[in-house]
């Protein structure tokens, strides 16, 4: 089988394919237009998300089988397109679910601490104790929309915690020994903290906006290390104004490109993102979330085993 590398990505994903077999062809520089002309070519392919994997592109890899994308979204790709040409979808979630979890859990730790708050403070020669008193999680309800992969990951950092952890999803009994299901409305009348797991799709698409805030019965504190268009910030920065959101906690924002690889697609910066960037008690950090040392070798073996188990089972059918 010859699989098209469109992505770097840790060596051992090579390694583990070479070993099964496969060829691998690098090119990871190349315009879209170029790899569309010797897609034809290909049984397999690896993205991360440099480009957008659409109906010109599906069209073109007339061999394709198979598309691994080294993450946990596939939102890049035109999924019912693909699906309907028979073409076998892979994402590894597993590879950077602990890593995400544990980044949520700095984030709400940090902002419940007040720590980057104190840090600038001290490096610029203030020592505020009592404006920095903080907030413990002991006894706090954290509610997690989505449990998947990554809402689960972080349950089980929660457990040493004293606290309750809900969860509300889309999909029913995925609920466990660390969070409650519940429903929406529950969910919106019990919450101190909302965590965002969900992957971008059009459900999801500016899901926190004014209206849905509105309707939580507490004021929260919002964490999301999931998707940046889920949240619309002008919504956001006006809750943050009100009260009604007490502090965020941000691994992505509404206006990163499709590639994750840079936050603007011009070079004016937006209003809304503007305002953000002044409020003390907002985190932010660039879509890192599942980003570690650790993370990049996983979702490789993942990402490899995935498809090694693909292309066997496909072959002994």
């Amino acid at each position: 089988m010859k699989i098209l590398h469109l992505d770097n990505n840790h060596p051992i994903l090579l390694e583990e394919l070479q070993k099964a077999g496969f060829t691998n062809h690098e090119e990871y520089t190349a315009s879209k237009e170029d790899v569309e002309k010797i897609i034809g070519k290909y049984d397999g392919i690896v993205i991360r998300s440099r480009f957008s994997i659409d109906k010109q592109f599906l069209d073109a890899a007339k061999r394709l089988k198979c598309i691994a994308r080294v993450g946990a979204g596939l939102e890049s790709i035109d999924i019912p397109y693909a699906e309907s040409k028979g073409i076998h979808l892979i994402s590894a979630p597993e590879g950077n679910r602990n890593a995400v979890g544990e980044h949520s859990l700095a984030m709400l730790l940090s902002l419940f601490n007040k720590l980057n708050i104190a840090d600038k403070q001290v490096k610029s020669g203030q020592w505020n104790r009592e404006s920095n008193r903080g907030t413990e999680i002991d006894g706090k309800i954290i509610g997690l929309i989505g449990y998947g992969n990554m809402g689960k990951a972080f349950a089980e950092k929660l457990r040493g915690f004293n606290c309750s952890v809900l969860c509300y999803d889309i999909k029913e009994n995925v609920g466990n020994k660390d969070a409650t299901q519940v429903s929406l409305k529950t969910f919106q009348e019990m919450v101190d903290v909302v965590s965002l797991h969900t992957p971008w799709t059009p459900l999801t698409d500016k899901m926190i906006n004014k209206e849905f805030i509105e309707t939580f019965k507490k004021p929260f504190w919002l964490i999301n290390t999931a998707r940046g268009r889920s949240v619309v910030t002008a919504d956001l920065v006006s809750a943050l104004r009100n009260g009604k959101i007490l502090g965020a906690g941000l691994d992505v924002l509404e206006y990163e490109k499709l590639s994750f690889e840079s936050l603007f697609s011009s070079e004016e910066l937006p209003a809304a993102l503007r305002d953000l960037m002044t409020f003390d008690n907002v985190l932010l950090s660039p879509h890192i979330a599942g980003w570690t040392e650790e993370s990049k070798k996983k979702l490789a073996y993942v990402s490899a085993e995935k498809m090694i188990d693909f292309f066997r089972n496909s072959s002994e059918a």
